[in-house]
């Protein structure tokens, strides 16, 4: 057997694991039936309908993987961040193990490419960029996480703002704590507040008070705003206390929180523009006294 066969043969199963990697990173399309069956119940009992044989191995098989790099993959886990977002630890590690595997695995691909083409590549020079791209893309994950939870807390807390005026304006017309955070979450349709439902309608269901269960969610995701919205409501239930005044001055708080938030993140924006803006002048000072010098260093 030639070098060039065992060079496609190596390129053809590193392509193959490559692409194995990457189907099984991409989460895979829902399907049609049951997505619409949910959007619209039958009325009576329902068909059981059996799940395929074929995914249902797979999402098994994912599990175990996920479970077993739990237990024994070293490192910490960005548990509130998942939680927030609505990801498993597992998947998150199989995510991280996914860009590994693609990092270690490209530059053997590239390096058949170019032994196919006749540049000599030494045998050490794919495995340490291997080995280092699997290294960086080992914390990709970690970032995008950190950066998607990020942006969910920030919405989270405009969401917040208004919950904050509705439970108010509820106060405002003589029901309870309880009722006013329960019809002022039902009001909304965002994520947020659907998160905020979910916790409300545990507690009524175990008999606990809503103010307990949205501290509680509030310390799980990181959310100080939600344990603000669970004291004021806290004392009001307690006490007595007219908290009408309270909750619209902690919402006015939250909004210019917010704002400066927002103008720091513009004024960090615009200050990143000025160092390209600044080079692009460089260069077109030096474009234009470029001939003149070279006139003058040659006269």
């Amino acid at each position: 057997m030639s070098a060039t066969t065992v060079l496609v043969m190596c390129g053809a199963v590193a392509g193959a694991g490559l692409a194995l990697v990457i189907s099984e990173a991409v989460p895979a399309a829902p399907r049609l039936g049951p997505a619409l069956r949910r959007l619209s119940p039958p009325v009576g009992p329902s068909p059981v309908v059996q799940a395929p044989v074929s995914g249902g191995r797979r999402a098994a098989a994912q599990a175990a993987w996920g479970r077993w790099l739990v237990e024994r993959v070293p490192g910490r886990i960005p548990h509130a961040d998942l939680r927030l977002l609505q990801q498993s630890a597992e998947q998150f590690l199989l995510t991280k193990v996914a860009f590994a595997l693609a990092g270690l695995l490209l530059p053997v691909v590239v390096t058949a490419g170019w032994t196919l083409m006749g540049l000599g590549v030494p045998v050490l020079v794919p495995g340490v960029v291997g080995v280092v791209a699997a290294a960086g893309l080992w914390f990709v994950p970690d970032w995008q996480v950190r950066d998607q939870a990020g942006k969910a807390r920030a919405e989270f807390a405009h969401a917040a703002a208004a919950y904050l005026e509705l439970v108010a304006l509820r106060m405002a017309s003589n029901v309870g704590a309880a009722q006013a955070l329960e019809e002022a979450a039902w009001v909304g349709r965002g994520w947020a507040l659907t998160r905020v439902q979910d916790v409300l309608l545990r507690a009524r269901t175990d008999k606990s008070s809503p103010w307990d269960a949205l501290d509680d969610l509030g310390e799980q995701l990181r959310l100080p705003i939600l344990g603000d919205v669970a004291d004021i409501m806290r004392l009001s239930s307690a006490d007595g206390a007219a908290v009408y005044d309270t909750l619209r001055a902690r919402a006015a708080s939250l909004r210019t929180e917010l704002l400066a938030a927002q103008a720091a993140e513009a004024n960090a924006d615009s200050e990143k523009m000025s160092a390209p803006g600044a080079l692009l002048a460089a260069i077109v000072m030096i474009g234009i006294a470029f001939p003149a010098v070279l006139n003058m260093l040659f006269l």
